[in-house]
């Protein structure tokens, strides 16, 4: 085959067009290509008037040596990638491995080990998401929070209730494993090629059970609303696994177990600092959901080429370093999405992003997020939990309760004073919002590096900063606030306990932590 890179397509031809887009490119007839497979496609825009698509295609097509001595640099020759496998195979243990959570983590490290004869018994504090979908639309509708079952507890972790981003800054031979394995259980094609590969929550709402259908046919014994309570060790090997569960308390014999928790069960972490297991604070972020009109974005990002209706809905990233030496950046960006409360805990408010696959809402929202360091509070295991629980009672406050959010227009957040209705951005969270000022809200550090990034943010991206984009508070679980300390996977002095994935400190979204939830999985493999 042959490789070609760096192929500009207009929007309005798009994937239809690319065998003639190839021949042209390769000065042959289309007749003459056989098959072409695109290996990734990105969005040029930073020409408004030249907006177009960018591929790098694998070509089959006649005479593919010929071309190649011709080319004259602009084509190679391709061979497909081997890819990653799980390096084991056919394993026994003494005893039967645990995995706690089944967020991305969780789901792949089980799957690596029921498909090498290990299959485990999961615990998972939550319900299934075909129950856990109707607890969190009744909370979005009444705002009766069920601290069991919600967009963090559950089936699938917090991405399930997300735009279900697959980018990650690692770099991994698993990533493209992830993504075959997704595509298997039902996520869409085009996460194989797509720069910024997505799945939307209704396509995870149907990805997960799947996964969790193929674990089940693998051995795996799920036991959902199972929560694991305390740990015993005896001369730093794990041994015991105690459970609270809906009939009543159990303990679990075990020697390995991986633990993957989201980064939302501080109830786990207490029961792990007890138990002596090393936690320290580390940074996060907290912040807001920045909200506009999907329109104005795209109009800002692609120009004239937004009104063609071929290209996807746009989106953004963006980071400020500030005078004072803090960040502030967007993060887990919805382009036609909304808004969603995502409390886990009663007298708090929570908010967090989401989108369908399709992503054709009116409204794009982001997180827009200031970094917070241990020295920004008590430099305890803990204090960052504690730092993020006070701003979200605040915020659960100044909402009014019933878990409505505090919000504000970004005029009226610029200029320090209440806002009282909204403009021509209609807010999306629901059970709704209170039009308040977010500096009685925030901590002052957190409003004025938010009000120092804005102008800035808004000359990168045209109307970023507008008057009526909706700031929405409080947004607080974009990352752990702790790390479990771990050697080779391993958590230090407790042999037998394996942490992984964004609760345990060590990811940052679905992609990274199902790559983390792997590598752990290969740890425990390798211990036996």
């Amino acid at each position: 085959m042959l490789k070609i890179s760096n192929l500009k397509v207009a929007p309005a031809v798009g994937d239809a067009g690319l065998k003639k887009a190839a021949a042209k490119h390769l000065g042959i007839s289309a007749d003459a290509v056989s098959d072409v497979q695109i290996l990734r496609r990105s969005i040029d825009a930073r020409h408004k008037d030249d907006v177009s698509y960018v591929y790098t295609l694998a070509v089959s097509a006649d005479g593919e040596a010929a071309l190649l001595q011709s080319a004259d640099g602009r084509i190679s020759s391709y061979m497909p990638p081997e890819g990653y496998a799980f390096p084991y195979k056919a394993l026994s243990a003494e005893t039967r491995p645990v995995v706690v959570g089944l967020g991305p983590a969780g789901l792949f490290a089980a799957l690596c080990l029921a498909e090498v004869g290990l299959p485990p018994i999961v615990l998972e504090r939550g319900r299934p998401v075909e129950a856990r979908v109707s607890d969190v639309k009744r909370f979005w509708e009444t705002g009766a929070l069920d601290m069991a079952s919600n967009v963090q507890f559950g089936e699938g972790g917090a991405g399930t209730f997300s735009d279900g981003k697959l980018t990650t800054g690692v770099s991994d031979a698993r990533i493209a494993y992830v993504l075959k394995r997704l595509v298997e259980f039902g996520a869409p094609a085009d996460i194989l090629y797509l720069a910024k590969p997505h799945i939307g929550t209704d396509r995870l709402q149907k990805l997960v059970p799947a996964m969790r259908k193929a674990l089940i046919a693998l051995g795996s014994d799920i036991r959902f609303e199972h929560q694991m309570t305390g740990l015993r060790f005896d001369g730093g090997q794990l041994r015991e696994i105690e459970v609270s569960a809906p009939d009543g308390p159990y303990t679990l014999k075990t020697r390995h177990m991986i633990l993957a928790p989201g980064n939302s069960a501080r109830d786990t972490f207490e029961m792990l600092l007890r138990n002596g297991v090393q936690l320290s604070p580390k940074n996060f972020s907290v912040g807001v959901r920045i909200e506009h009109r999907q329109r104005d974005i795209d109009l800002a990002q692609y120009g004239k080429a937004s009104t063609l209706g071929t290209l996807p809905a746009s989106d953004y990233k963006l980071a400020v370093h500030l005078s004072g030496g803090r960040s502030v950046y967007t993060f887990c960006v919805c382009p036609g999405g909304r808004v969603v409360a995502s409390a886990s805990e009663a007298g708090g408010v929570v908010t967090n992003g989401m989108s369908h696959y399709a992503r054709d809402g009116a409204n794009i929202n982001g997180g827009l997020l200031v970094t917070v360091t241990p020295e920004d509070f008590d430099n305890a295991p803990l204090s960052g939990i504690h730092f993020q629980r006070t701003l979200e009672q605040a915020a659960f406050k100044a909402g009014g309760g019933g878990y409505k959010a505090p919000a504000q227009r970004v005029a009226d957040f610029l200029a320090q004073r209440a806002s009282k209705k909204p403009g021509n951005v209609r807010p999306t969270y629901t059970p709704g919002v209170n039009w308040c000022n977010l500096w009685d809200v925030l901590p002052d550090f957190v409003c004025r590096a938010i009000c120092e990034a804005l102008p800035q943010m808004g000359r990168k991206i045209r109307g970023f900063d507008s008057a009526d984009a909706v700031l929405t508070a409080v947004e607080t679980r974009s990352s752990s606030p702790v790390c479990i300390a771990r050697e080779a996977f391993e958590a230090v002095g407790h042999k037998g306990l394996f942490p992984c994935g964004e609760g345990a400190g060590y990811a940052g979204g679905i992609m990274s932590a199902a790559v983390d939830g792997i590598r752990a999985a290969e740890a425990l493999c390798a211990s036996l």
